[in-house]
């Protein structure tokens, strides 16, 4: 959305008469890329719809706190990525996981996932960002899918960009190291 434009969505909606339909544009314009991030984090197509209604019920809910301090993105994302950890926390203890493992238990529900078309190279891609810590999970897909600065991934996560770089680093390097040892 443009500056403009979205200083004019903003103000839509906090009025009354107004915030439904500009709220249909919030969800119009971000559901796809909301929908990505989410689909990296809980990598089901059904859970990442799951979690997106979620999302989008949370932001609804919530949008006479949203004061316009942040920009209206970075709001959504970060209710998006605490909804996604929210579920993979939720999974992880219906599957009797513990919350300190990794989340490679997700990787099993890509391969069953009628959505996903990738192939082997794709599925091992995607055993290794699994494999990640949650946070470095989240830089990685943010960087390289997402391709996001690190100023904008600092306002969403609350972390510096010198950390950001560095959990960034750190994932490529666990990445490479995964994919060699299944060479």
């Amino acid at each position: 959305m443009k500056l403009t434009t979205r200083n004019y969505i903003i103000e839509q909606l906090h009025h009354q008469d107004s915030c439904r339909a500009a709220f249909g544009k919030v969800i119009e314009h971000y559901s796809s890329p909301l929908y990505w991030q989410i689909r990296r984090m809980v990598i089901d197509h059904d859970d990442a719809n799951d979690v997106l209604q979620n999302t989008f019920l949370k932001a609804w809910t919530s949008i006479d706190n949203f004061r316009g301090d942040a920009r209206l993105s970075t709001w959504l994302y970060k209710i998006a990525i605490n909804e996604s950890i929210s579920f993979i926390n939720k999974k992880k203890t219906l599957n009797q996981i513990s919350i300190d493992d990794d989340d490679s238990f997700l990787v099993n529900t890509l391969e069953s996932d009628t959505w996903f078309d990738g192939d082997e190279v794709q599925t091992q891609l995607q055993r290794a960002i699994a494999s990640l810590p949650t946070k470095q999970r989240l830089v990685f897909n943010m960087h390289y899918y997402d391709e996001m600065k690190y100023e904008d991934m600092s306002e969403i996560l609350g972390t510096s960009v010198g950390a950001l770089k560095a959990s960034y680093h750190h994932a490529v390097k666990k990445i490479e190291q995964f994919l060699g040892q299944n060479d």
